[in-house]
């Protein structure tokens, strides 16, 4: 069975791309067949994965207007054990020459489905806002969307308008769509503010919020600069511990069965990066 995750919050800054190039890593070391899929037009997970977004000529803005197939456009990461639908900030057309064909909602879960019987987790890293991109990762996110929820003040702001959007899409588009849960970003254990919005979410949201919860971190904020997510970056990190537990816990909820013990296997060294 193939697990179609879009990770989703209109509100740019929150940790969506780290917690999406994050789980796709851990996925993969934990040996599932992985693909990443960048629907941004800043491209950001593309660039995270040490790719020059410039450079992209073939990927998901081809695919959504129909001009390629999605297995063409595929890059393998062979370090990592996963693949990766690049972005382009040719993406930015793609609102503006779907706007008026039919279907055009539809665009992604058509190749998502060609791509499914090849892998385990098909993982949508959407824009930060509610736009036809946004949409058409709504429409293909066939397991449910991962909302990345930053541990501050503002942190509800917005969500509301969020959860109203996925009732629309799923009661115009796509019935079976669920919210798999929330993510507390950006935690800092030395602010009571950070424990009082973890503790507020979890109000608002029972049973939705994943246990797992991830640090800020320098190790987490360097990374994307080298081209690397956190488990090839700083694995021992807090924000790489973080992130490999709720990978495992999603794994769990899926009912993966996962190697034991993952997390030793993950983090030989035993050592952690305190940064």
């Amino acid at each position: 069975m193939t697990r179609i995750y879009a990770f989703v919050n209109q509100k740019g800054g929150v940790g969506k791309t780290t917690t999406a190039i994050s789980l796709a890593a851990y996925f993969a070391a934990l040996g599932q067949r992985v693909a990443l899929v960048d629907l941004d037009p800043q491209a950001n997970a593309t660039s995270c994965l040490g790719i020059d977004k410039r450079t992209v000529e073939r990927g998901t803005y081809e695919v959504l207007t129909g001009n390629l197939r999605p297995s063409s456009v595929l890059l393998q990461n062979e370090r990592l054990g996963l693949s990766l639908m690049p972005a382009s900030p040719n993406l930015t057309g793609a609102e503006l020459e779907l706007v008026g064909e039919i279907g055009r909602e539809m665009r992604l879960r058509q190749a998502l489905e060609e791509l499914a019987p090849a892998f385990d987790y098909l993982l949508i890293d959407s824009p930060p806002s509610l736009g036809l991109l946004t949409l058409n990762a709504l429409v293909a996110a066939a397991s449910g969307v991962i909302i990345p929820v930053q541990c501050e003040y503002l942190a509800l702001e917005g969500l509301s308008q969020l959860t109203q959007t996925i009732a629309r899409v799923r009661s115009a588009y796509h019935p079976g769509l669920i919210v798999r849960g929330l993510v507390m970003t950006m935690f800092d254990g030395r602010a009571n503010l950070a424990a009082q919005v973890v503790a507020e979410v979890r109000s608002h949201f029972p049973g939705r919020v994943f246990a797992s919860i991830i640090p800020r971190s320098v190790r987490l904020a360097e990374a994307p600069s080298h081209g690397l997510p956190i488990s090839s970056y700083a694995p021992s990190s807090p924000g790489g511990l973080a992130y490999c537990a709720l990978a495992e816990e999603i794994l769990r909820g899926d009912g993966v069965p996962l190697p034991a013990p993952s997390a030793a296997a993950l983090h030989p060294t035993g050592t952690v990066d305190h940064a």
